[in-house]
């Protein structure tokens, strides 16, 4: 009999994570209170598809996005586009790190790029620059591309509940399941590592000039990053971006849902003021749209670790959701939890190796006396 798994969460990671369980012939559903996939946090980011150039101070979100870029457009080769001018700067004052620094932890993190002359036309006050090759995730046919593979397994407008363990399985609103797999970010608990939940609010611009993405590292910068739309891109800060930091979802939830006029005015200003310092031209080239609201779960600290975690409690799997690329390592490291749950031995009473040790002079198998000495 195949497994029967809940999912929760019709996100990146649930929907990727269902995908490949029901092409093990798992029997598969997933739950997501919204009306559509990546309705949340999948959907409202920066659609970057990153290859780890954003992360000069956590080795380990590197190495699992650098491996994910990869795994990812070999999987969904139709779900992402080339960015073709791609910039990482660093300023000369802002930065956290200088410039061989940043150079240095890329190329001995295996990541190729391109060195450029600092500044030209578009920026300036930097102390240098690469370009890289990423990607931006067509976000709209990601959501057609799942909603039809997964038409007959996802279960939009229901929330769950409760997820309770009944002896050799699980309880998902009342329904008997053999795992349930929480794909929601941590908003439903159960992530052992300290996080904080931030409500953000993500900037849209329109432009009729063809703009290179740019990101400022490292530290407290923002950036400025193409769509699945030519026309459109978005403008993120690190310092400006969050509404604030909370130990609970449920404060998170209710920051984001009371923004105002206001706040975005006075957001969008900052934000502008801060991208200008570097490039001067953006409210030249850029024309304000509007915004988009999320909520991101984050490690305390400030180390910048955006790797991807799976906690087991009994019957039900925790994801601890990073970049999008690194759904591959949710997926994998749940199916090394299911099978090393499967294949658990019994309780020996004790080691049996006296057994195979021969004492001397004592005949060994076919009768033959081992001689010692």
């Amino acid at each position: 009999m195949p497994f029967r798994i809940a999912i929760i969460g019709a996100g990146w990671y649930g929907c990727h994570i269902g995908l490949a369980l029901q092409s093990l012939g798992m029997d598969v559903e997933i739950f997501d209170k919204a009306h559509r996939p990546f309705h949340l946090a999948s959907g409202n980011n920066q659609f970057r598809l990153h290859q780890g150039f954003h992360y000069a101070r956590h080795h380990g979100t590197r190495m699992q996005s650098r491996d994910g870029f990869i795994r990812f457009m070999e999987r969904y080769p139709t779900l992402s586009a080339d960015v073709a001018e791609n910039i990482y700067a660093v300023p000369n004052e802002s930065s956290l790190m200088d410039f061989n620094t940043y150079k240095l932890i890329m190329v001995s993190s295996g990541l190729n790029f391109v060195e450029l002359p600092p500044g030209g036309d578009l920026l300036t006050n930097v102390e240098g620059m690469v370009h890289t090759h990423e990607r931006v995730i067509l976000i709209d046919r990601a959501r057609r591309y799942f909603g039809e593979r997964l038409r007959n397994v996802l279960r939009f407008n229901t929330p769950v509940e409760q997820i309770t363990e009944v002896g050799s399985g699980v309880l998902v609103n009342g329904r008997r399941y053999d795992y349930a797999i929480d794909a929601t970010w941590g908003h439903r608990g159960g992530l052992r590592i300290p996080v904080i939940y931030e409500p953000t609010l993500l900037l849209y611009y329109e432009t009729a000039e063809r703009v290179p993405a740019v990101t400022l590292v490292d530290g407290p910068l923002c950036s400025v990053y193409p769509t699945e739309d030519a026309n459109i891109y978005t403008l993120s800060s690190v310092p400006h971006t969050p509404l604030g930091r909370f130990d609970s979802s449920a404060a998170a939830v209710a920051c984001r849902d009371t923004v105002t006029a206001e706040l975005v005015a006075a957001k969008r200003d900052a934000m502008e003021r801060q991208m200008s310092v570097n490039m001067p031209s953006f409210r030249d080239r850029f024309r304000f749209m509007g915004i988009q609201l999320a909520i991101k779960t984050k490690p305390v600290g400030s180390f910048d670790d955006r790797s991807c975690h799976v906690y087991r409690d009994g019957r039900t799997f925790v994801v601890m959701s990073g970049k999008i690329d690194t759904i591959f390592f949710a997926t994998e490291r749940i199916l090394s939890m299911i099978e090393a749950a499967q294949s658990d031995m019994p309780a020996f009473e004790g080691p049996g190796i006296k057994q195979d040790i021969l004492a001397p002079g004592a005949p060994a198998a076919g009768g033959i006396a081992v001689e010692v000495g």
